[in-house]
């Protein structure tokens, strides 16, 4: 972007692919000076390394020959390496995704893989059936800094961040307060009216950056602030709409009179009772609510919580959130909100509070109502997997305390490196069987890798010994005299004379080899018979599930459905058409039908 000044506003990078050529020319030829640069994909530019196989053993044995292969081959580098495995591998049931600075870094990885050892950088587990719902944090987990790396590392989170910057109405740059250039060490951003826009860039740009990297998520729940950052990427509201009505909420919520307090409580819902002046102001798992309202209030049930043992936690707050003091701004937004444009979301919401999503009048009510998220975790069915995106693990802590039925996982922690942690929770989407995009962040050439550790097992008999103890019943020291060969030994065992003999052995001999070829190949054959059941035909019950596509013959149906219901079964007729139909697409068909 070029201002008066003539000179970029802000420094970008871009990675191109098979088109880098043709990029590279049309910016020369406008003038621009380009140098080329490898953006890393967060954990290093080594990596990550991708390993997949059909069970857990064969994942240890490939991880196995993948060490042996590049122990003697230093010349091949580790970004080959990194491709080859995300693009030239079919994804399998066990995963691992090896992460590291470098190819040292990797092959520790890759080494304690192949020993089958735990250690923090190798992600691992098994894919399992079930979507991904993306979690957005609500206000409170804002720290200093929050995103500064990943706007450096990746230029899709900077754009979506600055894009959102570039449109909240506030009285100062919002990336210099998030970032901390504003001189203020990140006061500022404690302020509701700061407070409440950064999380939604944050968040936003978090969103962008994990739709580059090809996640789709399935459905989206907010927390409070967060709430509205998934309406905008579900398509709910425009990036401006968005903008317009996040910038009124924190400006409207921080200019009301400070005074409230809010007080978190390891308690059940039902098992709380909460005198006047202190409401109900999120239910976040089984035994963790938070309420707020009048300072003093707040400050006597605290103290009456305490002395029943109940675990309590003050929350730096500058205003009670979610309560009635929330009230005197409500009129004001709402005339904002209503002035917006709201659409039904592309990718489903759900929601922590009574409403309708697409309308204004839900963002009005939602500023006053409890947040209740682990209602709303509790519905998400057949998710198994969860994506927090926010600075920190907040919501991912709530949803631990539900259970292990859905695995949370945080995009950024606190204290941690971002572009890492951010790289790090791909790995365990990946693992946990989520598609992820890993050859977006990759480029080639490759370099051709040991081929599949095949778990092979052996089914057919094996050694002469056993063959032969089947067949074979008489005394072993007579044939083991007959197939030596030698007339004098056979004449002393049966007590003839060597003359006698000598006329016999060679046919002995004959007999014996062909009796052991025979029973050889009839130890390696099966033979399939069938009998008749006693009492004639067999008798079926219950419902029989019969699934035919469009293009199979009526009559062959009519046929399977007339043998079913003679043999007494209560069939039960799906008929799908001929297009192909994924695993999840037919296991949704099928459920459709009752029972």
């Amino acid at each position: 972007e070029w201002p008066e000044a003539g000179r970029p506003r802000r420094a970008g990078v871009s990675s191109f692919g098979v088109s880098g050529t043709n990029a590279h020319v049309i910016l020369e030829q406008a003038g621009v000076e380009v140098v080329e640069a490898e953006v890393p994909v967060g954990a290093g530019a080594a990596g990550p390394w991708v390993l997949s196989a059909r069970s857990r053993d064969a994942l240890v044995a490939q991880a196995g020959r993948l060490e042996a292969f590049l122990a003697g081959r230093p010349e091949v580098a580790a970004s080959a390496v990194a491709y080859s495995l995300a693009t030239g591998r079919a994804p399998l049931e066990h995963r691992a995704v090896v992460l590291g600075e470098d190819r040292d870094d990797l092959l520790a990885g890759v080494r304690a893989l192949a020993e089958d050892r735990g250690v923090p950088s190798v992600v691992r587990d098994e894919t399992m059936p079930g979507g991904l719902a993306l979690l957005f944090t609500g206000q409170g987990a804002q720290r200093a800094g929050m995103g500064r790396e990943l706007y450096e590392t990746y230029p899709v989170f900077a754009d979506a961040f600055d894009a959102v910057c570039a449109r909240v109405d506030l009285d100062r740059p919002l990336r210099d307060v998030v970032f901390g250039e504003d001189g203020e060490d990140g006061e500022a951003l404690d302020r509701t009216v700061y407070a409440q826009p950064a999380l939604f860039a944050v968040e936003v740009a978090l969103f962008r950056l994990v739709e580059s990297w090809g996640v789709t998520p399935d459905v989206l729940v907010g927390h409070s602030i967060g709430e509205l950052a998934a309406a905008h990427v579900a398509g709910v509201l425009s990036l401006d709409d968005a903008c317009a009505l996040v910038s009124a909420r924190g400006r409207l919520m921080g200019a009301l009179p400070e005074g409230g307090a809010m007080l978190a409580v390891e308690a059940a819902e039902d098992g709380l009772d909460l005198p006047e002046g202190v409401d109900l102001a999120a239910v976040n798992g089984p035994t963790s609510v938070t309420v707020s309202g009048d300072a003093e209030a707040i400050s006597a049930l605290e103290e009456r919580l305490r002395s029943e043992g109940v675990r309590v936690k003050r929350l730096a707050v500058s205003h009670a959130f979610h309560s009635h003091l929330m009230e005197p701004m409500l009129a004001e937004f709402a005339a904002v909100a209503e002035s917006l444009t709201y659409r039904a979301p592309t990718v489903p919401v759900v929601t922590t509070a009574p409403g309708d999503i697409a309308t204004p009048a839900y963002w009005v009510s939602q500023i006053r109502e409890p947040v209740r998220f682990a209602e709303a975790v509790a519905s998400l069915g057949g998710v198994r997997t969860a994506l927090e995106l926010g600075p920190a693990g907040v919501l991912s802590a709530f949803v631990a305390e539900q259970g292990d039925t859905l695995v949370a996982v945080p995009a950024l922690r606190p204290d941690r490196p971002e572009a890492a942690t951010f790289v790090a929770a791909l790995a365990r989407l990946h693992t946990r069987g989520v598609p992820v995009a890993w050859d977006r962040a990759m480029s080639g050439p490759g370099v051709g890798l040991p081929t599949y550790a095949f778990q092979r097992e052996r089914y057919w008999l094996g050694g002469v010994d056993a063959v032969e103890g089947v067949v074979v019943a008489e005394d072993e020291a007579f044939w083991s005299v007959v197939e030596s060969g030698e007339g004098g030994a056979l004449a002393e065992v049966l007590g003839l004379e060597a003359g006698v003999v000598a006329g016999v052995l060679p046919a002995l001999v004959d007999w014996r080899r062909s009796r052991v070829e025979r029973s050889r190949a009839a130890g390696m054959r099966y033979r399939v018979s069938w009998s008749v059941v006693d009492g004639g035909a067999g008798v079926l019950s219950g419902r029989w599930l019969v699934v035919a596509s469009e293009g199979v013959p009526g009559e062959r149906v009519e046929a399977c459905v007339g043998a079913l219901v003679r043999g007494g079964a209560e069939p039960v007729v799906v008929v799908l058409d001929d297009g192909e139909l994924d695993r999840w697409e037919l296991a949704g068909r099928l459920t459709e039908e009752d029972g």
